[in-house]
């Protein structure tokens, strides 16, 4: 049976990445962001191929209502939801110094309501069926904090202990974790901030959400921490 994986932030970037990277391996995709000529340029794009469909669903994960009403249309469109990847996020000025508080707000609404919201709405259905992944893509400011990052390591730092605190909850019931780290990604987002090294690429992450999915289901793969070298 085909599986299903909603990807949130599928817009560009990572969430583009892995959106294309679990389509080319036969699973069907929900699109999720909030701009929905992007989502549906995407869709029309892996629609064409031969691997899994795609469906657009224009969202903004910072909104409950909105999330669990994706959740249902795309359940209603290919059926029961196989993995959830939490990976819409914001990277906004996060020093505490400057007072920018809406930008503060925003990334907590996203980076962490918006993980909460999307597991809180797939949940249920997966203890029901004793299967399920939850891929969330949290970063490496999750472990580390700069002088310019203190808002947006903390975002990270909760997604890690969601994760974490999920992982536990979840043990036994067949619904697998996994908390994914990634360092400076090549991204339009990341093309903001200066960088002395190489960044990774989008398809370095999807690879790690593709590899952490197609273990044994006794396998949970609980945290990848993914580095430039």
């Amino acid at each position: 049976m085909t599986k299903t994986a909603i990807v949130t932030g599928a817009s560009s970037g990572i969430g583009k990445a892995i959106a294309k990277k679990l389509a080319s391996e036969g699973i069907n995709v929900a699109l999720v962001a909030r701009r929905e000529d992007k989502l549906t340029a995407l869709a029309e794009a892996i629609n064409e191929g031969t691997g899994g469909k795609a469906l657009a669903v224009p969202v903004d994960v910072s909104h409950r209502i909105e999330v669990e009403s994706m959740v249902r249309k795309v359940e209603e469109h290919f059926g029961a939801i196989d993995v959830y990847v939490n990976n819409a996020g914001l990277m906004l000025n996060a020093l505490v110094t400057d007072g920018q508080v809406e930008n503060w707000e925003h990334m907590i609404d996203v980076n962490i309501k918006g993980v909460l919201y999307g597991a809180n709405a797939v949940i249920p259905s997966m203890l029901e069926r004793k299967t399920g992944h939850i891929i969330n893509i949290a970063s490496v400011s999750g472990f580390e904090v700069t002088k310019r990052s203190t808002v947006y390591s903390a975002t990270k730092f909760a997604v890690r202990a969601i994760s974490m605190g999920l992982e536990k909850e979840l043990a036994r019931t067949g619904v697998r974790v996994t908390n994914i780290s990634p360092g400076m990604v090549d991204t339009d987002l990341a093309r903001r901030h200066a960088v002395d090294r190489k960044m990774l690429e989008a398809d370095d992450i999807a690879n790690a959400v593709f590899y952490a999915i197609t273990q044994p289901d006794y396998v949970n793969v609980n945290e990848i921490t993914v580095r430039p070298v």
